[in-house]
């Protein structure tokens, strides 16, 4: 029979030399928050690396994060994501990602 492992999340394992935030950043207000994971200092990869990074703190915290904070959390994830957005319709326009509906009939 296999034996069951002490913790048997996989967050828990994890272990990498990468890039991260500044001690304290995940206990700030959301706008705070989205703004240092913004940085290219802590993404240098772009805001989805962000994005990624505050996702993985909230699965790695689990249970034992309050309400309250992941409430915060999930609202700079929202913050970050939209600046995402906002930066993708500023590129270049390509006639592939054109949606049929945004073309103005003459």
């Amino acid at each position: 029979m296999k034996k069951k492992a002490s913790n048997p999340r996989w967050v828990s394992r994890v272990t990498t030399v990468s890039t991260f935030p500044p001690r304290g950043t995940f206990t700030k207000p959301a706008k705070e928050i989205a703004r240092i994971m913004a940085s290219p200092e802590v993404s240098p990869k772009g805001i989805g690396s962000g994005i990624r990074m505050v996702q993985y703190f909230i699965n790695r915290a689990g249970r034992g994060l309050p309400p309250e904070r992941r409430r915060e959390l999930e609202k700079s994830k929202r913050i970050l994501h939209k600046m995402l957005i906002k930066g993708k319709k500023g590129k270049e326009w390509h006639p592939s990602r054109r949606n049929k509906w945004s073309c103005k009939s003459q």
